[in-house]
């Protein structure tokens, strides 16, 4: 499939700095964050850095009093929680089946940040029971 077929995901340039800092910042431990922005577009608005409770180095659970807290302040600038982010710290930026076993909503786009090599890489997916499907990210 050509770049230009595959489905789109539009992110502000600096959330996608934001997602990099927040995956370091939490280095060794997986970073998470959630995705807020206007499902219907597939469009971001912004990234919120959560804490990761499971304080792991190979999965990842967002803090549930962080993500109630930014659904609320989502809906009520008029946006939904639209999917989340989280890095790997030593693996591709591809979903792991951890990841793919624990996707909690159909809809929702995955980030996976990798701090495999010198620089962040990030990737988009969506993912429906086993199904995954990547998207490109588009900076905006």
């Amino acid at each position: 499939m050509s770049e230009s077929l595959s489905p789109q995901l539009f992110v502000p340039s600096g959330a996608i700095k934001a997602m990099a800092a927040h995956a370091y910042h939490c280095f060794p431990e997986e970073a998470c964050g959630l995705l807020i922005g206007d499902r219907s577009l597939n469009r971001v608005a912004r990234f919120v850095a959560t804490t990761n409770v499971a304080h792991s180095a190979k999965v990842y659970t967002i803090d549930p009093k962080e993500h109630l807290r930014a659904e609320l302040a989502a809906e009520a600038e008029g946006f939904d929680i639209i999917g989340c982010v989280h890095s790997h710290t030593h693996t591709d930026p591809y979903p792991s089946p951890t990841d793919v076993a624990q996707a909690p909503d159909p809809d929702w786009h995955y980030i996976i940040v990798s701090l495999k090599r010198g620089a962040p890489e990030s990737r988009a997916y969506r993912i429906v029971g086993e199904q995954i499907t990547e998207e490109t990210i588009v900076p905006l």
